[in-house]
């Protein structure tokens, strides 16, 4: 390889990874002194989970899936180790690249620093400071195993910093998945995805519900689940099943509860661009899933986040998000408002434009010629 020119490794692994490496792969593109190489994981390996996200983004067939599949924590991990070095071992990257906060994001990690490759995580610094959270462990192992931690909230400095992370080391480049949101727009808007459902704009409710701590716990669950039941019956509510979800439904015997609210419209796991466009055109969103809290804020769509806290505390601060926990009484009073019009207005936060791919890719190519 000519001197100055790099190769890059990207890992990901699960859905939104996909939303995250979209616009990395395209901003290197545009830059001829890089060679990439794509490589996933194979922890979403169904077509619904993985697939129709690369055909909604345009990312490219992976130069390497490791079929990693389902499985338990340890068990996908430890493979994901065993495939990866091998790959790595054969392409000699100069850098690789992990982003977000699933378990692929912390292989990546390990293999980099176990064979002394530099590693760039995008997303860093993310804390909810509950350490039940899977995805808080492999968010704290994994920054502090990175060389570049490319952050996208003032707080996330905050928490790297306080943590004894060197400043050097930090930089704040904004949000990647706003890059992949603003490209998607204009489709989104044409789309009216809820149509096929006969809904109208902002006469329904999103539900999207995956977390461990909240579906593989039954008594939450269930919690959760009644406070459906009775907002379903004020206005109807659109839920993209999750795989895992729908069998802890099944698990806990709430199958036939779910299946008998009028209200309440099931569908498969959807697209990256259908899930968008329902999120755009529904009167609010119930959610525990991080990512949407970051959507709803560029969307202007307020957000009920169904969790004890959020490792993105700005789109509380200044977005449409608000945490309003697990209980009944408390889901079922603040959707309540949202539909009395008792609304929070959000705004923009710094670096949400959709130029973070370029940022980072500049970033590493300036760190890369000094070296």
């Amino acid at each position: 390889m000519k001197k100055n020119n790099i190769k890059i490794l990207i890992l990901a692994g699960v859905r939104p990874n996909f939303i995250k490496i979209a616009p990395l792969l395209e901003e290197i593109k545009k830059h001829r002194q890089i060679k990439q190489v794509l490589v996933h994981t194979g922890q979403h390996y169904d077509f619904k989970m993985s697939q129709v996200f690369f055909e909604d983004l345009n990312i490219p067939r992976p130069n390497y899936n490791l079929g990693v599949g389902s499985g338990s924590h340890a068990y996908q991990i430890g493979e994901a180790l065993i495939k990866l070095e091998k790959v790595v071992l054969k392409e000699k990257p100069n850098l690789i690249i992990i982003v977000g906060d699933a378990n692929s994001c912390l292989v990546g990690s390990l293999v980099a620093t176990k064979l002394y490759l530099p590693v760039a995580h995008v997303e860093a610094g993310l804390r909810s400071f509950n350490r039940k959270m899977p995805e808080e462990i492999n968010r704290l192992l994994t920054d502090h195993l990175s060389d570049y931690l490319f952050v996208h909230d003032p707080a996330a400095v905050e928490n790297l910093l306080r943590e004894g992370i060197e400043r050097k080391k930090i930089f704040f480049v904004g949000n990647i998945m706003i890059d992949s949101l603003e490209g998607a727009k204009k489709k989104i808007k044409n789309l009216k995805f809820y149509k096929k459902f006969g809904l109208k704009e902002k006469e329904y409710a999103l539900l999207t519900l995956h977390r461990q701590e909240n579906v593989d716990d039954k008594e939450i669950f269930q919690g959760i689940i009644t406070a459906i039941e009775k907002i379903q019956k004020r206005i109807k509510v659109i839920y993209p099943l999750h795989v895992r979800t729908e069998k802890r439904i099944k698990e806990f015997g709430f199958w036939t509860r779910v299946k008998n609210m009028k209200n309440l419209i099931i569908t498969p796991p959807l697209s990256y661009l259908k899930t968008l466009s329902l999120m755009a055109g529904s009167r609010f969103v119930m959610t525990d899933s991080g990512g949407v809290q970051e959507e709803t804020t560029i969307l202007n769509v307020p957000c009920l986040t169904l969790r004890q806290e959020t490792e993105r505390p700005i789109t509380v601060k200044v977005g449409t998000n608000k945490v309003v926990g697990t209980k009944e009484k408390d889901i079922i009073r603040e959707a309540l408002k949202v539909l009395n019009g008792k609304i929070k207005k959000g705004k923009t936060p710094k670096y949400w434009d959709g130029k973070t791919a370029r940022r980072i890719i500049s970033i590493i190519l300036e760190k890369h010629g000094k070296q």
